[in-house]
């Protein structure tokens, strides 16, 4: 029988297929996604307990699948992005001070609040010969919240990581511009191996390209 962890990549595999609409190019059926989900369902009810990794692997699966990034109608219309608005949104702790100011204190709390809430286990364990960075992009709306995001090509666990931690992130006085609070589009930096850095800067790029 193979394994829970085997099992979790042919699930990966397939729903990637699915969330890339490649189903015309693929013999493989939603049937057969159930039939692996329904798989690993009775491995883990024999097993009686899972270890750690696997634990990992139904984590970051889920974390990838569960949700949109919430960027796809994304639109210089109906969003600024970071670098243009007057104000920046307001992190907790950055209150009463200049508008460039709090700008530099949103891009150093949300860079310290990601490497704090970060599990660094995680991208040790990769046992990477050098340091690896990948690009992330999150949407700070007129309220407030953070209501989308996409990282760029990462490993799995790094991926579903990154995720799990900007939904962590706290709610925070939305960005303004011309006197108006607006939704924001903010993006960083993260070079991870056996520690993190973050970076919060402007990537010229639409985030769902």
């Amino acid at each position: 029988m193979n394994t829970i962890k085997t099992q979790l990549a042919s699930i990966l595999v397939i729903a990637l297929v699915f969330s890339c609409e490649q189903k015309s190019s693929s013999n493989i059926s939603e049937s057969e996604l159930i039939n692996k989900i329904n798989a690993v369902q009775q491995q883990v009810m024999v097993q009686g307990n899972i270890s750690e990794e696997e634990e990992q692997a139904l984590l970051s699966l889920c974390s990838i699948i569960s949700k949109s990034d919430g960027l796809g109608d994304y639109s210089p219309d109906n969003r600024m992005v970071l670098k243009d608005v007057d104000i920046a949104p307001v992190y907790e702790g950055c209150e009463e001070l200049s508008a460039e100011e709090t700008k530099a204190c949103f891009n150093t709390k949300v860079a310290t609040f990601i490497k704090r809430e970060f599990n660094l286990k995680l991208s040790k364990d990769l046992n990477l010969a050098e340091q690896k960075q990948v690009e992330a992009f999150f949407i700070i709306d007129e309220n407030g919240n953070r209501t989308g995001m996409k990282v760029r090509d990462a490993e799995v666990s790094i991926q579903a990581e990154i995720l799990r931690v900007l939904r962590k992130m706290p709610i925070m006085k939305p960005a303004n511009h011309n006197g108006k609070n607006v939704s924001v589009l903010c993006s960083l930096v993260l070079k991870y191996g056996n520690d993190i850095e973050v970076d919060v800067v402007y990537i010229p790029e639409r985030p769902n390209n």
